[in-house]
C-alpha cells in the first residue's frame, strides 16, 4: 500500500503508483480539471509524476504560484507551435512562465509584427480547440541532440550539450510540435483559453552581447476570461504611468546613443527634483547624527581586493586598465564602503566615539548587460543615498533599528510606505563560493539580524541566496507598475570587513575591539526613486517633490508686469515658478499646463491684476477661483513644509 498525505493532513492509500493526475481524478473530477501540477514532499512536480512511495502531495492550481507558472508555461508552448506552424523556418530558443505571464524567444528572419501577433493569437486558439494532449517522453543524449538536429533546432542542441551528464533529458509533444522542455505541464492545450500577447523585444540569446539578437514575444495567460481582462486593463494603467514614457514627455529625463545604454541625462526639471530629494535626505540624515563624507569616483584594484569585490564582484565593475601589462589597474567604484572605511582608519577611534555614522551623496557604476537596461530603474551610473554605521557589538540592535526608522520616514515623506515589502536575504550554505567569512559567523549574524526584525514587528519573507557577500541584508521591496518586484533599499550587517580592513577601536579595558559594520541606504538609488514616484503618481509629483509647483498664465500681455512681479514675489518665498508669456489662448495654456502636471496653475487677468491676487487651478480641485496671493504662498509653503503627498 502507498500512503499519500494531503495538504489537510487526510491520508489516501492506493494498491499501487499512480500519477498525480490520477490522485487528483480520484479526489474529484473538478480537482482534476483545474489541476496544473503537484508538489510532492516539497518539491514541483509534474502532473504525469508518477508517486510509488508514500508522500506528501499537494495539488496545485491556478492559484498556487507553481501552478501558474505550469499553466504558462503550456501557454508558452502553444505559441511555439504556433510560430513554428506559420513561420516553418524559425529556430526555438527558449520560452519560460514569468512574473504576470511568459514569453518565448525565436531566431526569425526579420522581426514580429503587431499584425504577426494578431496571426499567432488565431493560430494558438486553433491549437486550444485542438484539444492536443500534452505527452511526455524521455531520450539518451545521442537520441535527444539526433531529434533535434532533424528538426533544425541549433539552440535546443546547445542546451542539451549544456546539461550535466547525468540530468534527465525530457521532451513534450503536442501534435506535430516537439519541443525540449523539464515542464511541467498541464494534460491538454483545452485548458488555455484566456490569454493575450502583449509585446515583442529584442533579446540577445542567453542574455549575452556577444550571441545572436533573437525575437521575444511576450504573452500572459490565465485560468478566467474575466481575470485576463483585468490583467489587460492594468498593462494599459501601467503604460500611462511606464516613467520610460512619462518621464521623458514631461521633460525630466532623456537618453542619447552617443552616449550610451544604462547612462540617462537628467534634464533641468529631473534634476531638479533629485536636487530637491538630496537636500532633504542630507538634512535629515545630518539631524540623526550623520558625518557626510565625498570620496573618489576610483580606486586602484588592492582595495577592492581587500574588501572581497575584486574576486566577488569584478565582472560588475568597470575596470580601467589591464592587470597584466599595466602596473597599476584602477576601477570605477560600484559602492562606496571601503572608501569610508579608510576615513575611519585615518584615525585611532575609542569605544566613548561610537556609533560613527557616514553619509554620503555617491555616484556609483555597474557594468550592467545592454538587455537589463530599463529608463532610470537599471542604469550603468547611478546615485545612491549610501552610508555605513560602525559600532560596538552592543549597539547593532538599536543603531539597525534606527537605520530602519529613518527608512519609513523617508518611504512615508514620499507617500509610497504603503507600497513597500520586506525581505530577510540570506545566505545559501550551498554555495560557500559566494561569500566570505565561516558559516559559524553567517549562522550568528542572520540569527541576530532576525531577533531585530522580529522585534520591529516587521512582515518580511526569507530568501536564502539573496544576501551580500559579506553578510545578510534586510531588503526593502518596491513592486513597479509592470508587476516587477525590485530592491529599492538595503540594511546589511557585517561581520567580516572589519577585519579585513583592520579597522579597530579601543574598548573600555584598553584593548583593541573589532566593530559591526551597518551598511544601509536611506532613499536607496535616486534615479531609481525618481522612476518609482513618476510611476506612482502617474507624473503628478506631489507639491513639495514638483520642480515646478506653480506656473503663472496671463490672459493678455497686458498683465505681463504683474505676472513678473508676482513670480518674483513667488521665488522670493521659495515656491518654484514658471511664466508663459506665448501669445497663445489661455484655454490652451491651461490645457498645456494640465499636461504638464504641474501642481497649480495661475490665471491672471485684470481683476487679479487690480486686486493682487491669482485665480487658481490646482491639479486636484480644478477651478478655485481668485484668492489673495499671501494667501496662496501660505498655503503651498504648508504642503511643502507637511511633505503633503496626496
Amino acid at each position: 500500500m502507498i500512503k499519500i498525505t494531503l495538504k489537510d493532513g487526510s491520508i489516501k492509500e492506493y494498491q499501487s503508483s499512480l500519477s498525480i493526475y490520477d490522485i487528483a481524478k480520484d479526489i474529484s473530477e473538478g480537482l482534476a480539471r483545474v489541476a496544473c501540477a503537484g508538489l510532492v514532499n516539497g518539491e514541483v512536480k509534474d502532473l504525469r509524476h508518477v508517486i510509488a512511495e508514500d508522500s506528501e502531495l499537494s495539488i496545485l492550481t491556478f492559484d498556487d504560484e507553481e501552478g501558474k507558472k505550469a499553466f504558462r508555461h503550456t501557454a508558452s508552448h502553444i505559441l511555439a507551435q504556433a510560430v513554428k506552424r506559420l513561420y516553418p523556418s524559425t529556430k526555438l530558443a527558449i520560452g519560460p512562465a514569468i512574473d504576470e505571464g511568459f514569453y518565448y524567444d525565436f531566431d526569425k528572419e526579420g522581426s514580429f509584427s503587431y499584425e504577426d501577433l494578431e496571426k499567432l493569437e488565431s493560430e494558438m486558439k486553433k491549437i486550444v480547440k485542438e484539444e492536443l494532449p500534452l505527452e511526455r517522453f524521455e531520450l539518451p543524449r545521442n537520441e535527444a541532440i539526433k531529434l533535434m538536429e532533424e528538426r533544425n533546432e541549433d539552440y535546443k542542441v546547445e542546451l542539451i550539450n549544456d546539461l550535466p551528464e547525468e540530468e534527465i533529458i525530457s521532451f513534450y509533444k503536442m501534435g506535430e510540435f516537439v519541443d525540449l522542455c523539464a515542464g511541467p505541464h498541464l494534460m491538454n492545450t483545452k485548458f488555455v483559453k484566456a490569454f493575450k500577447l502583449t509585446h515583442t523585444a529584442g533579446a540577445y540569446w542567453r542574455g549575452s552581447e556577444k550571441n545572436k539578437m533573437l525575437s521575444r514575444i511576450y504573452g500572459t495567460a490565465y485560468n478566467k476570461k474575466a481575470d485576463l481582462e483585468a490583467h489587460l486593463e492594468r498593462l494599459e494603467e501601467a503604460k500611462k504611468r511606464d516613467h520610460n514614457r512619462l518621464g521623458r514627455e514631461l521633460g525630466l529625463f532623456t537618453t542619447s546613443e552617443a552616449i550610451g545604454q544604462g547612462l540617462p541625462l537628467l534634464t533641468g526639471k529631473g534634476s531638479k527634483v533629485m536636487q530637491i530629494l538630496q537636500r532633504f535626505v542630507e538634512d535629515e540624515e545630518e539631524k540623526r547624527g550623520y558625518i557626510i563624507t565625498k570620496t573618489p569616483f576610483m580606486a586602484k584594484s588592492d582595495l577592492y581586493k581587500i574588501s572581497g569585490h575584486w574576486s566577488h564582484y569584478k565582472d560588475g565593475m568597470f575596470v580601467l586598465g589591464d592587470e597584466e601589462k599595466d602596473d597599476e589597474v584602477f576601477a570605477l567604484r560600484p559602492m562606496t564602503c571601503p572608501f569610508q572605511f579608510a576615513i575611519y582608519n585615518a584615525d585611532q577611534h575609542s569605544y566613548r566615539e561610537l556609533p560613527i555614522r557616514y553619509s554620503e551623496t555617491s555616484t556609483l557604476f555597474r557594468n550592467e548587460a545592454s538587455g537589463e537596461m530599463h529608463g532610470l530603474i537599471r542604469v550603468r551610473q547611478f546615485t545612491l543615498a549610501d552610508g555605513h554605521i560602525i559600532c560596538t557589538p552592543d549597539q547593532v540592535e538599536e543603531e539597525f533599528k534606527k537605520a530602519v526608522d529613518l527608512i519609513k520616514f523617508m518611504m512615508k515623506s514620499l507617500g509610497i510606505h504603503n507600497d513597500i515589502s520586506y525581505r530577510f536575504s540570506k545566505w545559501d550554505p550551498n554555495n560557500r563560493e559566494k561569500y566570505i567569512g565561516d558559516e559559524a559567523a553567517w549562522e550568528s549574524s542572520q540569527a541576530k539580524m532576525k531577533v531585530i526584525l522580529d522585534d520591529l514587528g516587521i512582515n518580511y519573507k526569507e530568501a536564502e541566496g539573496e544576501a551580500a557577500f559579506y553578510g545578510p541584508k534586510l531588503d526593502v521591496q518596491f513592486t513597479n507598475v509592470h508587476g516587477k518586484e525590485d530592491t529599492i533599499i538595503t540594511v546589511q550587517l557585517d561581520f567580516a570587513l572589519a577585519e579585513r580592513f583592520n579597522m579597530y577601536y579601543i574598548d573600555k579595558d584598553g584593548e583593541k575591539k573589532l566593530p559591526y559594520i551597518i551598511h544601509r541606504s536611506s532613499i536607496g538609488c535616486y534615479e531609481r526613486t525618481l522612476a518609482m514616484l513618476i510611476e506612482k503618481y502617474a507624473g503628478a509629483l506631489p507639491t513639495w517633490i514638483a520642480p515646478v509647483q506653480a506656473k503663472i498664465l496671463p490672459i493678455s500681455e497686458k498683465y505681463h508686469d504683474y505676472c513678473q512681479s508676482v513670480a518674483e514675489t513667488l521665488k522670493a518665498k521659495g515656491i518654484r515658478v514658471e511664466v508663459d508669456y506665448r501669445a497663445e489662448k489661455i484655454g490652451y495654456k491651461i490645457r498645456q499646463g494640465r499636461m504638464e502636471k504641474i501642481p497649480y496653475l495661475l490665471i491672471i487677468g485684470e481683476k487679479e491684476a487690480e486686486n493682487n491676487q491669482v485665480a487658481v487651478r490646482s491639479r486636484k480641485n480644478g477651478d478655485e477661483g481668485a484668492l489673495p496671493l499671501d494667501s496662496f504662498i501660505e498655503r503651498v509653503q504648508k504642503e511643502v513644509k507637511d511633505l503633503v503627498t496626496e
